[in-house]
């Protein structure tokens, strides 16, 4: 498999369906006792807890629906009476764009995207898209075509103009890369997806969400919190809820009320098996991977890469014949890049993509072309 653009197949350890088959934990919904439930409501601690440490930011709620749903709210969380223009990039995953655009027109709030150059946020027009009525700006870091954005030089502009900072994460790519905290970003999101969960057909997944102390009260859904029982023993809780979304609806900036605790607790034993070492090594191998695979494309004749840049594990290319050779990898059981709009292919490696499967999937093109 060579295609990712927002679902990816990661290796998931044994361990991962052996804990969260089990019968306790076999539920996607928080019981409304929540206290009752000290083994889901610690597993949501847990995971909100590795969320945290694979971001660096203070705080992360028990999770939402999934990645394009998590900036959405993110960008709700940054507007307040005098700002209230949402920009998001160009370079962000379509479904994330079409996502945050249709929550702002629930709400009667505007969107703008921020053109491209290179495959990146054009960070001069960033600056000029600036405004005063703007309340926050969101920029995928790997973006879309995979390449890596100058995430802090963009948060950087997004300060300067008063704004937050929102940046979109993959969480795998976060084993080697600079944090959202140490690229100033506000709040981070991302699709949960890599962590632990199978592809499953596009869902159930997760989106995450992960922010500074001071921006807590702001999160949406909910916050699962350690404490100490009468007898003095360790417990946990529901530390925070918005109240407005229950008791007072026309004033709540968000409807999330529930959580993915089933994905959350899915996330939170891969994190926990894999660890930081086993997280950063399954970003390394993804990111060799891709740029062998990368080499070997545009060693051929007629493919050639889109844009210049580092990147992470996904890549555009040219590719001539590209639905005759994408025909011919899905017969050999291969499904290849995903071919965009403009007559591009993005490939994608991860750590699951052997070089043997690298290798013939290769040669598969170059017998096509060559005919």
């Amino acid at each position: 498999m060579l295609r990712g653009a927002g679902a990816y197949d990661h290796y998931i350890p044994s361990i991962v369906k052996s804990v969260t088959s089990k019968e306790e934990f076999l539920t996607a919904y928080t019981p409304y006792q929540a206290e009752m439930s000290q083994g889901v409501l610690q597993s949501i601690f847990e995971y909100q807890t590795m969320i945290c440490e694979l971001t660096g930011m203070d705080v992360a709620n028990a999770s939402v629906y999934d990645g394009a749903t998590a900036a959405a709210e993110a960008a709700a969380m940054c507007r307040d009476r005098k700002r209230s223009v949402t920009l998001i990039s160009a370079a962000a995953h379509p479904d994330t764009i079409n996502t945050v655009r249709t929550y702002c027109y629930g709400t009667g709030h505007e969107l703008r995207v921020v053109p491209l150059k290179d495959g990146k946020t054009d960070i001069d027009a960033l600056r000029e898209m600036l405004t005063p009525e703007v309340s926050g700006v969101y920029i995928q870091q790997p973006n879309f075509y995979g390449l890596l954005e100058d995430a802090r030089e963009l948060g950087e502009a997004v300060h300067e103009a008063g704004a937050m900072y929102i940046m979109g994460c993959n969480p795998i790519s976060l084993g080697i890369l600079k944090t959202p905290a140490a690229c100033g970003a506000d709040i981070a999101v991302g699709e949960g997806q890599p962590l632990g969960l199978p592809m499953g057909f596009g869902g159930p997944y997760l989106g995450f969400m992960a922010t500074p102390k001071k921006h807590m009260r702001k999160l949406p859904g909910r916050i699962v919190g350690e404490t100490a029982d009468s007898a003095g023993e360790r417990c946990y809780v529901l530390s925070l809820q918005a109240r407005e979304q229950h008791i007072r609806r026309e004033k709540a900036s968000s409807n999330i009320c529930s959580n993915e605790a089933l994905c959350a607790l899915t996330a939170a034993v891969y994190m926990a098996a894999m660890g930081p070492k086993g997280i950063a090594e399954a970003a390394r191998q993804c990111m060799a991977k891709a740029h062998y695979l990368s080499r070997e494309l545009t060693k051929l004749e007629g493919v050639e890469p889109v844009y210049p840049g580092t990147f992470f594990h996904e890549f555009c290319t040219t590719l001539p014949k590209r639905d005759e050779v994408l025909k011919a990898m899905e017969d050999a059981g291969i499904l290849g890049g995903l071919p965009l709009s403009d007559g591009t292919v993005l490939w994608c490696a991860t750590e699951k993509a052997s070089k043997t499967e690298m290798d013939r999937a290769v040669s598969i093109v170059k017998e096509v072309l060559s005919k």
